[in-house]
């Protein structure tokens, strides 16, 4: 695989692989994607928009120049943004590969950090030199203006260009909670919808709050996914009972709608409402909900590719990632996808998955 390193959603040449319930993989145009889909399917998104959740300043002590990446919080509530689980760089900017990038002089509780016209202070650092709680200083209002005024998106090496904040929204964007995007929503447009219309594919949405893809440091990217808060509307429960009863599949259009609605049926039935996924999903989770995933590209070794495990087995995982690297497929956010259906499997007693520490 090469990386995307041009900033357009939907590229004319965007492609996608699909694997199907019996291992055989189809190389398309993604466009054609809705063929791949049935008639009383059901395409859940994610309809978070992108936080420019990047903010440079300085560390108060030292004076020294910093880089905070919000990375979590707590839930989606609109005046519940004083307090992040954020990751600090010291000196430098995207362009510097995040596996490159500068440590934070040393953080520790009370430090004012200084980001633009904010406010904040260490709350606590969370074991290791890049892992903070901070909290901003002033009123909900402040705090939004001053990240819609200093911030930008999170950004890493491979794209150089800056990127603007509508570079990041994909086509249903509405709450701005995510602080990545979540990018596998970066295939719909208008032309899209009203193919999978025509196709006879339902469409529903749930909010959840896309978490950083990549720390720059291996112990901490281990720790990934962090603790990410949802809403899964009633309405959408609402669908999926009706594309069940239709004898439609659910398919997620991307990793954190998994995450999303796999937590929201870990107690039993599906339940609507707001909700902190904290769960890791991979190969020995039993899925609930989701039937066919559309997704990015990943790279082995990172949680995105990981949560794969849970939809085939690691041999059909190994033919899939030969397969898009002999195809030169391109990865990261602005890359081509993958459609993967689960695999039918002999039924296992359910595992239990493995709880991330609540961290936002």
């Amino acid at each position: 695989m090469k990386a995307a390193t041009t900033p357009i959603q939907r590229p004319r040449d965007a492609r996608l692989l699909v694997v199907d319930s019996a291992g055989r993989l189809h190389h398309a145009p993604r466009h054609a994607l809705p063929s791949f889909l049935r008639p009383d399917d059901l395409l859940v998104a994610n309809d978070a928009a992108t936080l420019p959740a990047s903010l440079s300043g300085v560390h108060g002590p030292t004076g020294a120049p910093i880089e905070v990446r919000l990375a979590g919080r707590r839930s989606l509530a609109v005046d519940d943004v004083r307090e992040f689980t954020a990751i600090v760089f010291g000196e430098g900017d995207h362009r510097t590969r995040t596996e490159d990038r500068a440590q934070p002089p040393s953080l520790h509780r009370g430090d004012t950090l200084v980001l633009g016209p904010l406010r904040a202070q260490v709350v606590q650092t969370l074991g290791h030199p890049r892992l903070i709680t901070l909290r901003f200083d002033g009123t909900p209002d402040a705090i939004w203006a001053g990240i819609a005024r200093h911030g930008r998106p999170i950004q890493y090496a491979h794209v150089a260009e800056p990127l603007a904040l509508w570079d990041v929204w994909t086509h249903v964007a509405a709450l701005p909670v995510a602080f990545e995007p979540p990018s596998a929503g970066f295939v719909l447009d208008g032309q899209m919808l009203h193919a999978l219309r025509e196709r006879g594919v339902a469409f529903a949405t749930l909010t959840h709050a896309a978490g950083i893809s990549s720390t720059g440091d291996e112990a901490l990217d281990a720790r990934l996914p962090f603790d990410e808060p949802y809403h899964l509307p009633e309405a959408t429960v609402h669908a999926i009972g009706q594309a069940r009863a239709r004898g439609g599949r659910i398919v997620a259009l991307g990793t954190t709608v998994t995450r999303a609605l796999e937590h929201a049926a870990s107690a039993g039935g599906l339940r609507s409402g707001m909700g902190v996924a904290t769960q890791r999903i991979g190969a020995h989770t039993r899925l609930r909900v989701v039937d066919a995933l559309i997704s990015g590209t990943h790279e082995p070794g990172t949680s995105h590719h990981g949560l794969l495990q849970a939809f085939a087995s690691e041999a059909l995982l190994q033919r899939v990632d030969q397969a898009l690297e002999s195809n030169a497929y391109r990865t990261h956010e602005f890359g081509d996808s993958v459609l993967i259906e689960r695999a039918v499997r002999a039924p296992v007693r359910p595992a239990q998955t493995q709880a991330i520490p609540h961290e936002a």
